[in-house]
């Protein structure tokens, strides 16, 4: 016997290698001390550039999202939503990403396949800024169903302690604003496919009424929030809270950055939500709160500022290529979300 008798294929894992080592060169940043390949990656932090450094590290997955890949049998997206699922979550302390590791795993490796997988992370490590300094393929025979494969994800950042964002200075009265989402990001998807495959009884290649496909509506990468967030900070708005808006939606991510004694009231006619949402809550019969807690609503990230720098911060977001509005503010409460028409 050997080891491909059993299903794994050594020197077909041997050959990703040499394919993905292109990929990762192409991320490569200032701090990446070794090449793809060996046992571990190293890498010297900008420690001078740091007055009290602070690591801070993240991991996350794509959840049933690859379902909808695997049906469309199209994977150069999900790459993608799993470096974006863990660097806004970075970025929601002020934190710069720094290296990104992945960790692919499938029951037999199909090099093609897991090309366009890592080709997309690669693309995400690009437009976050952070090196693709590592990771793991794992070929399991008998642990997944043909074709399918798991991922994920894990990012390190950096953050001068000074300039930490940790929602302690938020404060009655600030001024909320939404980041637009780029649709459905990577949360919700195992209603979403009941919703769509099972109740409405649509295919991945189904049209929907605003002109897209449903493979290409559910399929839309997240957006990468690194940029934005870098911008503010470069022209001095003072960010006193960020929430990535992702499990939990609108409803439950907000507060975990709220103090004590305060929460956040948004009205929806502030902001554009995208079509999907009200497609999914029509065909699966869904109560507004329901919607409004699991899904983003078309706001991928919530920042915090002073009253008086709203104007500022919307055009520098802008200015930076995101779409964003003033959609609440902080009020007097008990760390929750009120939201117009929806809890209240």
């Amino acid at each position: 016997m050997e080891y491909k008798e059993a299903g794994v294929d050594i020197e077909a894992g041997n050959r990703l290698v040499e394919l993905i080592k292109p990929l990762a060169r192409s991320t490569a940043v200032p701090g990446v001390v070794t090449n793809l390949g060996g046992f571990s990656g190293l890498f010297a932090p900008p420690w001078r550039e740091y007055r009290d450094p602070l690591l801070v590290a993240c991991t996350d997955g794509v959840g049933t999202k690859l379902k909808v890949a695997f049906m469309a049998d199209r994977h150069d997206t999900v790459g993608i939503d799993l470096v974006a699922m863990n660097v806004n979550d970075l970025v929601t302390v002020g934190a710069k990403p720094l290296f990104f590791l992945d960790y692919f795993s499938t029951g037999r490796l199909e090099e093609e396949k897991a090309l366009e997988v890592i080709g997309g992370i690669a693309k995400g490590c690009r437009e976050a800024g952070c090196a693709l300094l590592g990771g793991e393929t794992a070929e399991m025979p008998g642990f997944y169903p043909p074709g399918e494969y798991d991922l994920a994800g894990f990012a390190v950042g950096i953050v001068d302690r000074q300039n930490l964002i940790d929602g302690t200075l938020i404060r009655e009265g600030d001024a909320v604003l939404g980041l637009a989402s780029s649709g459905l990001h990577s949360n919700g998807y195992s209603l979403v496919r009941k919703v769509l495959f099972e109740m409405a009884g649509l295919t991945i290649h189904s049209p929907l009424p605003w002109g897209r496909r449903v493979a290409q509506e559910l399929l839309e990468p997240t957006r990468i929030y690194v940029a934005a967030v870098e911008a503010l900070r470069k022209e001095k708005v003072e960010i006193r809270g960020l929430a990535h808006i992702t499990g939990g939606g609108l409803l439950e991510n907000p507060p975990r950055i709220l103090p004590g004694r305060l929460a956040i009231e948004l009205e929806t006619s502030k902001w554009e939500i995208p079509p999907i949402f009200p497609y999914i809550q029509e065909k699966g019969r869904i109560e507004p709160r329901e919607m409004y807690r699991t899904f983003n609503m078309g706001i991928g990230m919530v920042a915090v500022v002073p009253p008086h720098q709203t104007q500022k911060a919307l055009k520098t977001l802008e200015d930076t290529g995101y779409r964003a509005w003033e959609i609440g503010r902080v009020v007097k409460g008990e760390r929750e979300v009120k939201v117009w028409g929806v809890t209240h």
